[in-house]
Parts: C-alpha cells; sequence; structure tokens
C-alpha cells in the first residue's frame, strides 16, 4: 500500500472505533499491519480492540509485541498491567469500562473540552469510551476517574446550568471522547429528565442558553 493509503485506512480505523465498531476497528488495524508488522500506534489501537471485544488473548500478545518493539511504550506497559489485574482479579473489571456509543442528540448530548485538566501523565491514562464521574464540588461540576482521581472541571457556563439540573433530578453519564497531553474532551448525554424540565433541554446553543435557564426555578 502507498503511503496516502495506509493514512486513509488508519483514519477509518480510528473512526470505527470512536462510532463503536470495534469489529471493523480489528480487520481495519490488521490490514495495515500487514504492510507495516511494526507500526507501534496500529498495534496499540488494535490490542485496545481486542480489550474491548473481550479477546483479552489477544489483546496481551499484542501489547506484548509492542513492549518488545519499545520497551519504554507507556500505554503497552499501562494496559499489560490492567489486562493482567482484571485477569487476577476480576472485581476490578470497571476498569476496562467502555462506552464508545457517541450518537449525538439535540439538546440531549455534548462534547464539551474540560478546563483546568490533570497533569499528562494522567490524562495518558484515559482511554476512548472510558466512564468517568461528574461530581458537584464548590459550584462546579469535578470530572473524576472513578471516585477520587481528577481528570479537570466542566467549563464555568455548562457546569452551572448542569448543578441546577442535576439538583432536581435529571441524570447524566459522561465518557472520555478524546485526549491529547494537555486536552481532554468528554461526551455528556442525559439519561433521565423529570417531568419539570420537559421543555428544558439539558444543551442549548450558546445565544439561547440564558434565555433557556430563566424558565427554570431555583429549588435550592
Amino acid at each position: 500500500m502507498t503511503d496516502l493509503q495506509n493514512a486513509n485506512i488508519k483514519n477509518r480505523a480510528i473512526k470505527t472505533a470512536l462510532t463503536g465498531d470495534w469489529q471493523a476497528a480489528i480487520e481495519l488495524n490488521k490490514k495495515i499491519l500487514s504492510d507495516i508488522p511494526d507500526d507501534i500506534d496500529t498495534l496499540n489501537r488494535l490490542a485496545l480492540a481486542y480489550t474491548i471485544t473481550g479477546n483479552i488473548i489477544n489483546a496481551k500478545k499484542t501489547y506484548q509485541k509492542v513492549f518488545e518493539l519499545d520497551p519504554l511504550n507507556s500505554i503497552a506497559q499501562r494496559n499489560l498491567k490492567r489486562l493482567n489485574d482484571k485477569i487476577n482479579n476480576p472485581q476490578i473489571g470497571n476498569m476496562l469500562q467502555i462506552n464508545c456509543n457517541f450518537l449525538e442528540e439535540t439538546g440531549k448530548t455534548k462534547i464539551v473540552e474540560l478546563v483546568n485538566v490533570a497533569q499528562s501523565n494522567i490524562i495518558q491514562t484515559l482511554r476512548i469510551g472510558q466512564c468517568v464521574n461528574l461530581s458537584i464540588k464548590r459550584s462546579r461540576i469535578f470530572v473524576l476517574e472513578g471516585a477520587k482521581q481528577y481528570i479537570g472541571v466542566l467549563p464555568d457556563d455548562i457546569g452551572i446550568r448542569l448543578i441546577k439540573f442535576i439538583k432536581n433530578g435529571n441524570k447524566y453519564e459522561a465518557f472520555i471522547k478524546s485526549t491529547t497531553d494537555s486536552k481532554v474532551f468528554i461526551f455528556i448525554k442525559e439519561v433521565k429528565r423529570v417531568a419539570k424540565f420537559k421543555n428544558n433541554p439539558s444543551f442549548t446553543t450558546s445565544e439561547n442558553q440564558g434565555l433557556s435557564l430563566k424558565k427554570i426555578k431555583k429549588n435550592d
């Protein structure tokens, strides 16, 4: 394959992962490796896809190949440890929880870039689709991995709005959408809207956000 063809397949492999089509992601990444067997990024993507589809044996083998090529590769080191921990202690299986169904619904979902994010070594441990927690603290919404590990904070305009909804009964789920060394994007999804807010979408465009908020009566 030419470099352009490889680049196109890599883009397709990433997109299929983002939409949750992990079987297609496996096939695309394997196709890349048939031409470039030592492509570390592709090996890591393939190992993640194997992990999510429950093929732990192939996931371990693939991460081990990465480790052989690059003994200092932090992704392979970290995920091999997670796989071994999961095998030895099934109770921590939630560490590998994945949900990559990033289907957008107007008013019910939003992709948000976090502010005041954690250090890069923390960000590097996060994975696409990983479930994260929203915690209200000091009039802001903190995003946490598990119960304690700080990841970042929702921007105030979104956080203040969601605090009002959450305190009155709405419920939300949040997942890692993408990351860089210094940025974290999460996907927030409304999973329950109480009757009093039936005409109040959780997420609005900036131009009508203020109008919508005025319709919500404070209960706190």
